[in-house]
């Protein structure tokens, strides 16, 4: 879903980071609110002070954002839910979450803390606002502050929206796992509200262009598309952590795989183990001690002339925890493992001994056997 990303801060033991499509929105956010919302609901005042407005009033739903998504991190603290941090993306925030809640408890209490704490964010932006006017502050000032009370309501009743991955789709898959005990099916039926509203969301975007809302249309559009692909994505995870979370590595994974010495050349790494094996990577070793991984991945970012004087260590990804993992783990950390670090293959080591080697299509394979087994 993200690309790069830039850590901002660390709040309450959790990662802040940025997505750089964010920039996106905060720069569109901003002209929004400096050349047409401010001027249309306060008109009459000087073009700095409307970008000031638009600044303070981008910087501050954004601080909502991180709040809303915090709250739901501080949540799943208490149920021992692993959040890996929280993230800025061009439709708003997302905490990291490693694993599904243990109960539908869990899952209900969880959910509903964010839009929890957006209510509780516009009750305060309200009464600073009605303190603000009391006081003689100006629009400038009550201006962002009713802004502020407004758009973080309207956070929390869309968020509410019962389509799952929101907060809303959350609530309602806890209340149909509370009813039914079973996780997957609640899990399904969530999906397919959360897919359903995307695809509305999609035809509104869709009708409001034809209408001459080109920037609504678009952006409902975005949503729309956003909210579908995050729903499937969603019950698919949730599918490979059925079929794949109690498959450890060692049952399928591929023993004693073919080693290239660290100190070959290139051209003898293509000539003698790419075409003479016809495998794509190889554990890398200076005797009998594994030192890295290296393949045709790393020989496409190389020019073909450096070939006979570029050696394998020149090359390799050096042994580390993003492509080693332990045949005691199941197959599902391996999956999330490959995504996070881009490795379509991971080294099986124990003790620091080299087991086997573990490939994406194997772990795709298997997903299929079990499917199709039912």
């Amino acid at each position: 879903m993200f690309g790069h990303q830039i850590r901002l801060c660390r709040l309450a033991g959790f990662d802040v980071t940025l997505d750089l499509s964010w920039i996106f929105i905060a720069l569109l956010v901003t002209w929004t609110l400096a050349t047409g919302y401010f001027p249309q609901v306060y008109p009459g005042l000087a073009s700095p002070a409307y970008w000031s407005m638009g600044i303070v009033g981008a910087a501050g739903l954004f601080l909502s954002i991180i709040l809303h998504e915090l709250s739901h991190s501080l949540v799943a603290r208490r149920f021992d839910i692993p959040i890996k941090g929280i993230t800025l993306f061009i439709f708003g925030g997302v905490a990291h979450m490693e694993k599904e809640p243990p109960t539908a408890r869990s899952e209900l209490l969880m959910a509903i803390a964010g839009p929890i704490a957006s209510l509780l964010l516009a009750v305060f932006f309200y009464m600073a606002a009605s303190i603000a006017h009391a006081a003689g502050l100006g629009e400038t000032v009550t201006g962002v502050a009713w802004y502020l009370a407004l758009i973080n309501l309207m956070v929390a009743v869309f968020n509410m929206v019962p389509a799952f991955p929101l907060d809303g789709g959350r609530v309602y898959r806890a209340w149909l796992w509370g009813r039914s005990g079973d996780l997957h099916e609640a899990t399904r039926r969530a999906s397919s509200a959360g897919q359903t509203f995307g695809l509305i969301l999609i035809a509104l975007g869709v009708v409001s262009l034809f209408t001459g809302n080109l920037i609504g249309g678009l952006w409902w559009g975005l949503i729309g598309l956003f909210l579908y692909s995050a729903s499937r994505g969603s019950y698919a995870q949730l599918q490979a952590h059925v079929l794949l979370g109690s498959e450890p590595v060692s049952r399928f994974m591929t023993p004693n795989p073919v080693t290239v010495p660290a100190g070959i050349s290139l051209r003898e790494l293509v000539e003698e183990y790419v075409y003479g094996s016809f495998h794509e990577a190889f554990p890398v070793v200076e005797g009998e001690r594994l030192v890295g991984l290296a393949g045709v991945a790393e020989l496409r970012k190389t020019d073909r002339a450096e070939w006979e004087k570029l050696r394998v260590f020149d090359i390799m990804q050096p042994l580390s925890k993003k492509i080693a993992i332990s045949p005691d783990e199941n197959a599902e950390t391996a999956l999330r493992l490959m995504a996070e670090s881009g490795n379509s293959r991971l080294l099986v080591v124990k003790d620091g001994v080299l087991l086997g080697i573990v490939a994406l299509r194997d772990i795709m394979r298997l997903m299929e056997l079990k499917q199709s087994l039912g």
